[in-house]
């Protein structure tokens, strides 16, 4: 979907809930989509400098907070940066595949990798409150433009 159509959806759903969809929530919105993968808050907050010189971290963390609350946006712990979700519009299982060669991050929807998370977690009587699953490893092209370096 192109990204006008989601920003567009991201609007309505913002009408339909009754929230302000400020014009700095839409810009670094625009911006986490722009970019296409995970980024940092301050990446984002140099970018958003070029269209609101005087945007200070307080502003970045502001608007992030609000993209993550309405599922625009999700965070990846562990690289300590932000992915725009295209699949806003209805709750998902998630899990992030992160490539920590090139750091590019393949976010996945498996119900079954839910379920059985979700179920595991239960067995033991454990209420999750955040369940973003990050694996880390090496890509299909890292792998392989690896292996080309070896051969002779």
């Amino acid at each position: 979907m192109e990204q006008d159509q989601l920003l567009e959806r991201a609007r309505l759903l913002c009408d339909q809930r009754g929230l302000r969809f400020t014009a700095t929530r839409q810009q670094v919105l625009r911006l986490l989509a722009r970019h296409g993968n995970a980024i940092s808050a301050y990446e984002l907050l140099d970018q958003l400098r070029l269209t609101e010189p005087n945007a200070k971290p307080p502003t970045i963390y502001r608007a992030l907070d609000f993209l993550l609350e309405q599922g625009f946006a999700h965070k990846v712990e562990s690289l300590n940066a932000y992915l725009f979700c295209c699949h806003f519009d209805h709750a998902h299982p998630m899990q992030l595949l992160i490539c920590d060669r090139c750091g590019n991050v393949v976010e996945l929807h498996d119900k079954a990798i839910d379920s059985a998370f979700m179920e595991q977690a239960s067995l033991y009587g454990f209420t999750i409150t955040n369940k973003t699953i990050e694996a880390h490893g090496q890509c299909a092209r890292c792998t392989s433009s690896q292996g080309n370096k070896h051969e002779g």
